[in-house]
């Protein structure tokens, strides 16, 4: 008998790790998952289209140097206003073709965008710290401090951008920091006003509450219970930002006021082909556009995809 209950246990256990084994050779490797917002991205085909135009610009301005031999402040004036390559006229050492002043179109574009995602970058950055911090202390104290910081944000949206960029540069002076101060002033009033109304709406909050409850200090309450809850609409702001503030460089710069003549810069090349509409070189002041125009473009579907992914009434992920 107790052989035989050997060998039914050894039966049943051979069965057992039968299937287990069977089971464990068959399973199948795991896949990894595509990040939710890459998927989100990849269906959305202006956002792609705008996210590889970024990738164009910031290749371009990184990599200039090695996309071009050229110096972008240096021209030979005999070669000036050549055409584009494959146009009558010009010369394949000009792809884009040249100035009034014989300096490479291409080369200085490539060098401008440099300028272009320094200004629209830092200066959004510098308006967003000034910004976060006014619509933080705004929305948490209320009162006359309140009073006083939503005057201010008013005024300065009642004067018109130009006139206040102008009026800042006069002062300040030319330069590529002076003017990224110019728009980091200029351009802290969108982010004050929405953080302060979103200050508002979480001060009143369970969590906020319990923390104050238990000891918390104001700073610390502002910092790390508020203002996480901000940073989806502070995202979107900012990627908007970048767009207006790379197209207000190129209206100072168009206009003068921006950095100097001879650093590359797409609004100061427009602004030095405008006075050849009529004569004919229009390769001075369209690539340069271009190259404007696709970028903020691709700035804007880009923050558009974000304004819808990071909105939390959408659920269509």
């Amino acid at each position: 008998m107790a052989n035989q209950d050997d060998a039914v246990v050894g039966a049943r256990s051979e069965v057992s790790r039968g299937p287990l084994t069977a089971l464990g050779a068959a399973a199948p490797t795991k896949r990894r998952k595509t990040p939710r917002a890459l998927r989100s991205l990849l269906q959305n085909r202006l956002a792609v289209f705008g996210a590889l135009m970024l990738v164009l610009v910031v290749v371009a301005a990184i990599a200039a140097p090695v996309l071009s031999n050229q110096d972008p402040r240096k021209g030979v004036i005999v070669d000036g206003k050549k055409p584009p390559s494959w146009v009558k006229g010009g010369s394949s050492e000009h792809l884009l073709g040249t100035d009034a002043l014989g300096r490479d179109i291409y080369t200085r574009i490539l060098y401008g965008a440099r300028i272009s995602l320094v200004v629209g970058i830092v200066a959004v950055l510098l308006a967003g710290a000034i910004g976060v911090t006014l619509g933080l202390i705004s929305g948490y104290y209320g009162g006359r401090i309140d009073d006083v910081i939503m005057r201010v944000a008013e005024i300065q949206l009642a004067v018109p951008f130009i006139l206040f960029a102008i009026a800042i540069l006069a002062v300040l002076g030319q330069g590529l920091d002076k003017i990224i101060i110019t728009l980091g002033i200029t351009g802290w009033v969108t982010y004050g006003r929405v953080v302060r109304g979103q200050v508002l709406a979480w001060k009143q909050a369970e969590f906020v509450e319990a923390a104050r409850a238990i000891g918390a200090r104001n700073l610390s309450i502002m910092v790390k219970h508020i203002l996480p809850n901000t940073f989806a609409s502070i995202i979107v702001i900012a990627s908007f930002a970048v767009a207006s503030t790379i197209l207000a460089e190129a209206s100072l710069s168009f206009l003068g006021l921006g950095v100097p003549p001879d650093v590359p810069t797409w609004g100061g090349m427009v602004a030095a082909g405008r006075d050849y509409i009529l004569t004919g070189q229009w390769w001075m002041y369209t690539f340069p556009g271009i190259a404007i125009m696709l970028t903020v473009l691709g700035i804007n579907t880009v923050g558009d995809w974000l304004r819808d992914y990071l909105d939390p009434r959408l659920n269509n992920m």
